[in-house]
């Protein structure tokens, strides 16, 4: 399996609009990627990092499961434009994106 991993800093001062994240934009990932193989999608909301009372790292991540690196490449191609185009509707924040392979 391979996964995409989308990454939002939380950078003081920035603007992350939750409700549209989840109900308008992954509605758009899942539209745009499924086709292309997409299997899952989970959202892990940051409450901290690893010291007591620190801030996390991240505000959001996002985790995007497919069975192939074609699919995935795919899919990327094809709908990541669109994607990264929708950003600016709910958030001012620049992702960090990482494409990983699934071993455990």
């Amino acid at each position: 399996m391979f996964r995409v991993v989308v990454s939002y800093p939380n950078t003081p001062g920035s603007r992350f609009d939750m409700d549209y994240y989840l109900n308008q934009h992954t509605a758009l990932v899942l539209e745009k990627l499924k086709p292309h193989g997409l299997m899952e999608v989970n959202v892990d909301q940051g409450l901290g990092g690893g010291t007591p009372g620190s801030p996390a790292r991240y505000q959001v991540q996002a985790y995007l499961n497919f069975p192939t690196a074609e699919q995935l490449q795919a899919g990327m191609a094809a709908a990541g434009a669109t994607l990264m185009a929708d950003l600016k509707n709910f958030t001012d924040v620049r992702p960090d994106i990482q494409i990983s392979k699934v071993i455990r």
